[in-house]
């Protein structure tokens, strides 16, 4: 086990910045290329972050909160390579971190509402993750209903090819044809608004 894993959770100090969507995602991404030095730098950046998102959820006492942020970083490490680089961190650590909350009620039979991921992302203060994902909406807006629908289906929502065709009563190929050209024009569309 990676001695990162068994260093106690502490919360981060009175007025420490919360990292950002992107330095998180740069650490994750060289993690997942072999640098320890970034994965140690990942797993200090997103403690803090889970002993917030536990302790607000969580009156038990430390020790319990402690246990499940370590449950949530061998679960980080284990699954680490079902991170898709492409998009947000965040949403993928809080998801992962729900489920460990649900998994602990669960066993202890606690009953309790839990948020769902746009709420703890609010809550969490990764209203960008929010953001982003209208920015999203508003680009596949720009883009033919057919081609803003694969790319949705098949992108965003992880459809594969043959379930997106399903679900939009069209051929596979003429899915595959619609993400490929609505790619295509929205890199345009984001090259014309960065010159």
């Amino acid at each position: 086990m990676p001695n990162a894993l068994r260093s106690p959770a502490r919360p981060a100090a009175a007025g420490a910045r919360r990292p950002s969507e992107p330095y998180l995602r740069q650490l994750m991404t060289e993690a997942m290329q072999g640098q320890a030095r970034s994965y140690n730098a990942l797993l200090r950046a997103i403690t803090p972050l889970l002993m917030s998102f536990y302790g607000r959820r969580l009156h038990q006492g430390e020790a319990e909160i402690e246990d499940l942020i370590q449950d949530t970083l061998m679960a980080i490490h284990m699954r680490r390579e079902s991170y898709d680089g492409a998009r947000p961190f965040t949403p993928w650590l809080f998801a992962i971190a729900r489920h460990k909350l649900v998994d602990h009620f669960r066993r202890r039979r606690v009953s309790s509402n839990i948020d769902d991921l746009s709420e703890i992302l609010r809550v969490e203060g990764f209203d960008e993750a929010i953001e982003a994902r209208l920015d999203v909406e508003t680009l596949l807006g720009s883009l033919p209903e057919k081609q803003a629908g694969a790319i949705r289906h098949t992108r965003l929502k992880g459809l594969s090819t043959a379930e997106a065709a399903m679900t939009m009563g069209i051929g596979e190929s003429d899915v595959k044809v619609s993400v490929h050209r609505g790619l295509k024009r929205l890199a345009g569309v984001l090259e014309a608004s960065a010159a």
